[in-house]
């Protein structure tokens, strides 16, 4: 299982899914200046209780600044059982520019 790489135009496309949390992995200063409506901001600090508490059968849609991290953490997230994982490409700086 792995996760799937999609554009800013499909993000957006998905977020009305009500099972769907959408995750800023971006640091805390970045997210409480500007992040995606009902996004969470995951880090290091919280990911063990995410992980722990989320049902894993929900969609994941993780954004970085590039959508480059995102990537590496949408891995992390399917290694540790989530089923419906997606990567955002372009990041944030893609989503206020589109």
């Amino acid at each position: 299982m792995s996760f799937k790489c999609i554009s800013v135009e499909e993000a957006k496309q998905i977020l009305d899914n009500d099972n769907l949390t959408i995750i800023d992995i971006r640091d805390l200063n970045s997210f409480s200046n500007g992040h995606i409506e009902n996004a969470i901001h995951v880090e290091d600090l919280n990911i063990d209780n995410f992980i722990k508490d989320k049902n894993k059968d929900e969609a994941l849609l993780i954004y970085c600044y590039h959508g480059i991290s995102s990537k590496s953490a949408a891995n992390f997230f399917v290694h540790n059982g989530f089923k419906n994982v997606f990567s955002m490409d372009e990041g944030y700086s893609g989503w206020v520019e589109n």
